[in-house]
Formats: structure tokens, sequence, C-alpha cells
């Protein structure tokens, strides 16, 4: 329930009721508050406090004005402490843009008088220079409990303030600086003077541009900005300790595993794309389930995730184990090298044969006994694999089973040595 102030510019939202079971913001724009919130938050402790007070009921009313939003939030101990979350207003100069915006597209107005905030509404609006929804840093915390940045206090607030924002669009507008009813007043203004200037005109033909000319004044347009570099780390997913049951089959610790891993992926992969001559390379395969299983227990999940991943992969402990070090040393191409055993057509066969025969001096060339791509030393514990791109695999004899023992190489020498290397 909403009460207004004797000011048109302030508005003051009575205490929300308890909520349990369900996330604060159901809309995106409600979500995109969170996402500044949780993106500068330097402590993820003081964010699930911010949760549990909110879901409790601690946050009172809410005031709303111009750049600054205001509660009494209350401890578990009954203690209460006066937040504010600070968001700078627009300029003038930002309104008359947006306000222009708007009242040249129709759906705009229609959109906010419905309560909703349609993505192109905000997209037009950053085309003109003006960011609606805050971003990363624009939240600015002050809470009486004395601390110098976001706290539970004031993170409840903004959890608090997202559900207002979910049931009215308009409380981030007075934000940034218009009250709802100054700001669809001068909207109608602003869409009123096209059309009475449109009536008053003499017919005439209606403007436009040839087509020809408009593509030969393309050149004018700037060009595009730079892409923006490749972060220093991996982000951070957001943590699913909601303080909510989970659902059935779902497991909380699998889904932030699987989160964190992704985001180390992506990382990796932009940092290939960026990379010199990365426009020349040939685009890798999709990794087939078992492959992304192993990628996945590559990445030291807990026990529990790589339990998960062994049974899934029917590998498995130890033979997961062994999947991940052949992962570890060469990606796909090392794991195909573990689990295949093939027959070497006659060409490939020649060419193996030959770097075999170069590789030692007559009286150092150890023993080998060929089975398909494998050779065994004769009486030891190593074994060279040939690998399907011609590359020559090391392994090692380890309590009765064949383990990778280090990275590819084209000298077969080589390969072997990096046995007595990791022994």
């Amino acid at each position: 329930m909403t009460e207004r102030s004797g000011q048109d510019d302030e508005r003051t939202f009575a205490a929300l009721a308890p909520v349990h079971g369900r996330g604060f913001a159901q809309t995106w724009w409600g979500r995109a508050w969170l996402k500044a919130l949780e993106d500068a938050a330097l402590d993820a402790g003081q964010l699930k406090e911010g949760r549990r007070l909110a879901r409790a009921g601690a946050v009172g009313a809410v005031a709303v004005r111009p750049g600054r939003v205001t509660a009494v939030v209350r401890d578990r101990d009954g203690t209460a402490h006066r937040a504010d979350v600070l968001l700078q207003e627009l300029s003038e100069e930002h309104w008359d843009r947006f306000l222009g915006m708007a009242a040249e597209r129709s759906g705009h107005i229609a959109a906010l008088l419905d309560r909703e905030m349609p993505p192109h509404l905000v997209e037009d609006a950053a085309t003109a220079g003006v960011d609606l929804l805050p971003g990363l840093g624009d939240l600015e915390a002050e809470c009486g409990c004395g601390a110098w940045d976001h706290c539970g206090h004031t993170a409840a607030l903004c959890y608090q303030v997202a559900r207002l924002l979910d049931q009215d669009p308009f409380v981030l507008l007075l934000m940034r600086g218009r009250a709802e009813r100054a700001l669809l007043d001068e909207l109608q203004v602003r869409s009123a003077a096209p059309e009475a200037e449109e009536h008053s005109a003499p017919e005439s033909p209606q403007d436009g541009l040839d087509a020809a000319e408009a593509y030969a004044a393309g050149y004018i347009l700037p060009p595009l900005p730079e892409p923006p570099g490749l972060p220093a780390e991996p982000g951070l997913p957001p943590s699913l300790d909601t303080e909510v049951p989970p659902g059935p089959g779902v497991d909380p610790g699998a889904l932030e595993f699987l989160a964190a891993r992704t985001a180390q992926e992506a990382h990796r992969l932009l940092a290939e794309a960026l990379g010199d001559g990365h426009d020349q390379q040939a685009v890798a395969a999709e990794p087939t389930p078992d492959e992304d299983a192993v990628r996945l227990a590559a990445g030291d999940p807990e026990p529990s995730v790589a339990a998960r991943l062994a049974e899934g992969t029917g590998r498995g402990r130890e033979g997961l184990a062994l999947a991940v070090r052949a992962w570890r040393y060469g990606g796909a191409a090392g794991l195909a090298v573990l689990d295949e055993e093939w027959p070497v057509p006659a060409e490939p066969l020649a060419r193996a044969r030959a770097a075999l025969e170069a590789a030692w001096d007559d009286d150092e060339r150890p023993r080998l006994r060929p089975a398909h791509n494998r050779w065994t030393i004769v009486g030891g514990s190593a074994q060279l694999r040939l690998g399907r791109d011609g590359r020559w695999w090391p392994y090692r004899r380890e309590r009765g089973r064949w383990a990778p023992a280090g990275p590819a190489a084209h000298d077969p020498a080589t390969a072997l040595a990096s046995v007595d290397t990791e022994a």
C-alpha cells in the first residue's frame, strides 16, 4: 500500500509483509536493480544477512524521494537503524533527452502507465545517453550502524526496494529525480505539441530521403567503439544460499560449481577469441557429454559433485581420476588416447615406425612390443601411445592400470623421457 506525502516528489510505502520461498525481484528491471547491489558488494555475508532481514519483515516503511530511499531496519535483537541508499539524480539535460525520446514513442508512455518498463525503453534511453537503471557502484549506502559500505541493513532495504520496483517502475524514475505526475504532465505536453503543428501545417508531400542518398551518406556514421578488453579474472556467480530449502532433486552446491566452471570456460574462450590469429583457426568441435563431464571433474569439484560425475560417466572414481589426468595433459585429444585403442592404417604406421627408428641410437633404443596404436616397453612399466594426429603420448603402469604420464610430443623419445621425469 502506498501513501503520498504532502510533497509530490516523495512517496512512502508501508512496510511489506514477510516473504518466504520466492525471489525478491520478478521483473527484469527489478533484477537489474539487485544486480547493481550484488555486483558491487564486498561482503557476501552482508547480502545474506540483508536477504534474511528483508524476508523476516524487518524493513519498515520505505520513503522514496529524488536521489534517496530511506527506511528503518531492525536487527534480530530489535535494535533499529536508519538505512539510506543513494542513487544519483539525472541532470536536466538528461531528463530533456529522455522526455523527448519517450514523447516520440507512444508505446513507451503506454508501457509506463501499465507499470511496465520494456527493455526497448531502457535501450532507447541509453541510445540518447541516459542510463535509467543503476550500474556497478551506483547504489551508495549510508547506515546508522556505522558501516562504511553496504551492510545487512542497507542490503535489506535494497531487496525490499526491488519488490517495490516490481510493482511500480515510477519508483525508479522518482529516485532519478522526477515524480510520476510531473513526468506524465510533461510527456503529455511534449506529445501534444507535434500533433498541433501537424494539424496547423498546410498539406505538402511527405518528407523523406531517397534510399540511394541515404545509403551514400552511410560514411557519416561514427565508427563502432572498440570492444571491451578481457577481464582480469572470470566473474563470480551469485550465491544460491537463499535460506530456502531447495526443490526436490536440486543440488545448490552442484549448481554453484557448474556456474563457476562455466564462467571460467567463458573467460578462456574469450581470451582465445581476442588473441592474434583466432579468425584463422578452425572451429573446435562441440564436446561430447562425456568430455564435458571430465572437463568439469578437472575443476576439482567437492566430493559429492565428483561422485555424481564418476557415476554419470560410468568411469567410477579411479577411472574418472585417470580421465581427469589425461584431460589436463591434452584436453579432448588426451582423453581420446586414454579411451581408444585402434589399428593404425598402413601409411601412418610406416611413419610411426620410422619415427621410432630415428628416435634413438641402436644401443639406446628400448625394446617395444606393438599392439595397435600402443608400444609397450618390454620388461618395463612405460608405454607410448600414438594419437590420431601423429603425436606420441607417454603412459606409465600404476596399480595394474595404464595411466597418462605427461603431455604429447612429436618425438617418441621426448615423450618417453617424460615418464622418467614424472617417476
